[in-house]
């Protein structure tokens, strides 16, 4: 297993800003091994100075843009900070307009599940934007806690221990984004204790009607409501137990906290 968590590499925006990306990938079949006994964090604090900033994707939907702004501001509570919650697109306020008009120290914790093109270049470009210290957190999941959510969600629909399950991802055309769904699915094998298989509904992979069998549970592996949700609840069967999205659940808010708390702004 070969680790890469903590590595910084820094980028200069204007008026001297500097950014440090906090990157942790783990390479190879043992990722899920790196982080599968991670417990909720300490809630810690933050320096005195710094704004906790997320960012979500964004959707055209309310109730998905709402989970965001609730998990932001359950985990700015615990650590005792102001927060913002913003997004890539389609929702306000834009992560690149945060940037620009920060005034105090950021540390970023992105509300994304996998790597891919907004992880690697639009977030450290639009980052760079600020005039203030900026430290931007690697992706939010494949991690334990989001599993740990995910089995939570499967109860409350009424799912049965050891049922099969699907895990259902939005899917991505990127390669490293497929490693981060299997992990998921390995994270969510341990969680549930039982068979869990992979579908996804665009980019590489099996789709769920592929995948799906009769008497199956559906995992949603989303943070909110969206485009991807509404079309995984409109091509579900009917006689499968489909759970809910992650949604703003008390382990989601467990590892932004972790999050945050691992980065501290740099000096300018």
């Amino acid at each position: 297993m070969i680790t890469r968590d903590g590595r910084h590499r820094g980028l200069h925006g204007r008026a001297g800003a500097r950014i440090i990306l906090r990157v942790g990938h783990t390479v190879g079949t043992d990722r899920a091994e790196a982080d599968v006994s991670a417990e909720a964090p300490d809630p810690g604090r933050l320096p005195a100075d710094t704004t906790l900033v997320t960012v979500a994707h964004g959707t055209r939907k309310a109730e998905g843009n709402e989970v965001a702004r609730l998990l932001t501001a359950a985990a700015g509570q615990r650590l005792g900070r102001p927060t913002v919650a913003s997004y890539v697109e389609l929702s306000q306020p834009l992560f690149a307009d945060v940037m620009t008009s920060a005034e105090h120290p950021v540390v970023v914790v992105p509300l994304l599940l996998s790597t891919g093109f907004h992880m690697r270049t639009d977030l450290p470009e639009q980052a760079a934007l600020a005039s203030v210290p900026v430290s931007l957190g690697r992706q939010l999941g494949p991690d334990p806690l989001l599993a740990r959510a995910q089995v939570e969600r499967l109860l409350e629909a009424g799912a049965r221990p050891g049922q099969r399950v699907v895990l259902v991802a939005a899917g991505s055309s990127e390669e490293s984004a497929t490693c981060d769904q299997m992990c998921a699915v390995a994270h969510l094998a341990r969680a549930w204790d039982g068979q869990v298989e992979l579908a996804t509904l665009s980019g590489h992979g099996e789709r769920p009607s592929d995948v799906i069998r009769p008497g199956d549970a559906v995992s949603p592996y989303l943070l909110s409501p969206g485009f991807f949700h509404d079309r995984l609840r409109r091509e579900a069967p009917a006689d499968v137990v489909v759970a809910d999205v992650m949604g703003a659940h008390e382990r989601v808010v467990d590892l932004i906290v972790q999050r945050a708390t691992a980065l501290t702004p740099t000096p300018a």
